[in-house]
C-alpha cells in the first residue's frame, strides 16, 4: 500500500486516481501510523516552498517522513514534493528542506533566455542519465507534464533525468530508496502512470 501524504498541499487525490487506474492500492493520510505501516510513500505538493516546508514541519511530518527515508522505505516526491527533499530552498528568501538529497532549488530565470516565459507549464521530452528503477517502462524522448518556476540545482550526483526549457533542467532525481520526479506523474499521460507503476513495484 502506498501512503499519500497529506498535508494540505498537493493534488491529492489526482494523485489517488492515478493509482486507481493502474490498480495500486492508496490511502491519502496525515496519520503517522498509516504511513509508518505504508509500503511505500508519495509526498506532492503544489505552491509555494516556504509554505509547504513549514505546514510539514508544524505536523510533525517533516521528522517522520525523514526517519522513514533514513530507514529505507521508498519515497517519491513530486513538484514541490521533489523540492522539499533537497537542503536548502531560494524561493523568495533561504528554506530548509528535508536534507534527504544534496542540493538546493532555485529560480530557473537564472538560467533560461530571458525570452522564456515563467513558469515552465507543458510537455517536455525526458532525457536520461543513467538506469533507474522509476523509469524502467520508459523510453528516450518520454514526454510529461511540467508546471514549475525554481529547479532543483547543485545536485548533479543525484540527476536521473533533465528536460530541455531554453536550459538542461533537472527532471528527476534519486539517492537510494528516495526519488524525486519535478513533472507530474499524475497529469503526464500513460509514460506518467508507467512511472508511478514502476515505483509502486519498488
Amino acid at each position: 500500500m502506498i501512503a499519500i501524504v497529506d498535508y494540505g498541499v498537493g493534488n491529492l487525490f489526482s494523485l489517488k486516481s492515478s493509482l486507481d487506474a493502474i490498480g495500486v492500492e492508496s490511502v491519502v493520510t496525515s496519520d503517522a501510523a498509516v504511513l509508518r505501516s505504508a509500503d511505500k510513500i508519495l509526498l506532492p505538493g503544489v505552491g509555494a516552498f516556504e509554505d509547504a516546508a513549514k505546514k510539514l514541519r508544524d505536523s510533525g511530518l517533516a521528522a517522520l517522513i525523514q526517519e522513514l527515508a533514513e530507514a529505507g522505505k521508498p519515497l517519491l516526491g513530486i513538484c514541490l514534493g521533489m523540492q522539499l527533499l533537497f537542503e536548502k530552498s531560494y524561493e523568495y528568501g533561504v528554506h530548509e528542506g528535508l536534507g534527504l538529497i544534496p542540493g538546493n532549488v532555485r529560480p530557473i530565470r537564472d538560467v533560461i533566455p530571458q525570452d522564456y516565459k515563467i513558469p515552465h507549464i507543458g510537455w517536455n521530452a525526458l532525457h536520461f542519465r543513467g538506469e533507474c528503477p522509476v523509469f524502467r517502462y520508459l523510453k528516450e524522448g518520454d514526454c510529461v507534464y511540467f508546471v514549475h518556476s525554481f529547479y532543483a540545482a547543485d545536485c548533479d550526483d543525484s540527476v536521473t533525468a533533465t528536460a530541455e526549457y531554453g536550459a538542461e533542467l533537472t527532471a528527476a532525481v534519486a539517492r537510494g530508496n528516495v526519488y524525486g520526479c519535478q513533472f507530474h506523474p499524475e497529469k503526464s499521460g500513460n509514460v506518467g502512470l508507467s512511472i508511478l507503476k514502476a515505483f509502486a513495484e519498488l
